[in-house]
């Protein structure tokens, strides 16, 4: 399909740079599979949803994963005076290395040593495409995640703005409360809306909710370069979904529940993990599944996400979700009705077009 279709003109005014509390007295536009849209907030939520409906989080925990080292060498080990990198962890190769983005690329290539802080230092040991480079850390483990924490910022996409020490309010609002298995350089972002009594008022209307792991990589936030949706190489992140947690969505669909997900990481782990009659299994392993109009949804019956970049695979994905004539309505409407977007913003809850009710 021609990218183009998936563009529109976002005033940036609308793009949210600090989230609003509490967490769930967040807008929320509602897109039915039929009727017209509606104007709710996120406490709204338990409206929207029928006793046996299910709900799945994603609890990747967020990791402070940007960093400004030194750049130095088997002589020059980081000196002050030497060329100053950020950056941003991308994905793990195995213990000790990670797929990154260097800003400014050019001036870290291979054999080349870069230093954070004391103990905490990296090789480059190979070259990718885009600004990618690999690095070989000196620590790994739990080990590495400390030094994250003592020496890295919350890696918060380029369209909020921060110092580059970051801001220490980050560390709580850029991270849901289903937060657990450490892993992510991004959040995932509509869970951000919930709070405790939300998720309590969510149970209290007979919805059962269950948990899976995307580790959200640096990728998704990587603009699509291509003409057509043909030509781009989607992102790989690494997905888990348990033979318990399998076991429940299939009962839940059998006794004629909804599947809903939370957000577009727990929308893509899910279908990754079901076969073509609706059936989910467990899983385990690295996706790089790429949903657009025409896609036959087969996982989810409804979504919960935030409002997406122009051209995004976000924005395809909620397109293949509820039709692309819709979505480009409801972002027209969320646009002239001053809704707020991206990763700090306003929600919108999606039901799936009668187009993909085939399962």
């Amino acid at each position: 399909m021609d990218v183009g279709l998936f563009d529109f003109n976002l005033p940036t005014e609308l793009i949210a740079q600090a989230p609003v509390r509490p967490r769930d007295s967040a807008r929320m536009l509602h897109v039915p599979a039929n009727g017209p849209l509606d104007d709710k907030h996120v406490r709204d939520l338990p409206d929207l949803l029928y006793p046996g409906d299910v709900m799945v989080f994603n609890d990747t925990r967020v990791i402070p994963a940007r960093l400004i080292g030194r750049r130095g060498d088997a002589t020059n080990r980081g000196r002050p005076e030497s060329a100053k990198i950020e950056i941003t962890l991308h994905q793990p190769v195995d213990a000790y290395t990670w797929r990154v983005f260097a800003k400014p690329a050019r001036k870290l290539n291979p054999r080349d040593y870069i230093v954070f802080g004391p103990g905490f230092a990296a090789d480059c040991i190979d070259v990718g495409d885009m600004g990618e480079r690999w690095l070989k850390f000196n620590v790994a483990g739990r080990a590495l995640i400390e030094m994250l924490e003592k020496f890295g910022v919350m890696p918060l996409p380029p369209y909020i703005k921060r110092p580059a020490d970051g801001l220490e309010s980050d560390r709580d609002d850029y991270q849901t409360m289903f937060a657990e298995n450490d892993g992510a350089v991004a959040a995932p972002t509509a869970a951000l809306h919930f709070t405790d009594a939300l998720l309590a008022n969510v149970r209290s209307a007979g919805v059962v909710d269950h948990r899976v792991t995307l580790h959200v990589g640096a990728g998704t936030f990587q603009p699509v370069h291509a003409e057509d949706t043909d030509h781009h190489q989607m992102h790989t992140e690494r997905a888990i979904l348990s033979a318990e947690v399998a076991d429940a969505l299939n009962a839940a669909r059998a006794a004629g529940g909804r599947i809903i997900a939370c957000g577009t990481t727990s929308f893509r782990t899910l279908e990754s993990a079901v076969d073509d009659q609706g059936r989910f299994h467990a899983y385990d392993g690295n996706t790089d599944i790429f949903i657009t109009p025409g896609y036959r949804i087969r996982g989810i019956d409804a979504l919960m996400t935030n409002f997406h970049l122009p051209r995004s695979t976000l924005f395809m994905l909620v397109s293949a979700l509820a039709g692309l004539d819709r979505m480009q309505a409801a972002y027209a409407h969320a646009i002239t009705c001053e809704y707020r977007f991206y990763s700090y913003g306003d929600a919108c809850f999606i039901e799936r077009a009668a187009l993909n009710e085939d399962i």
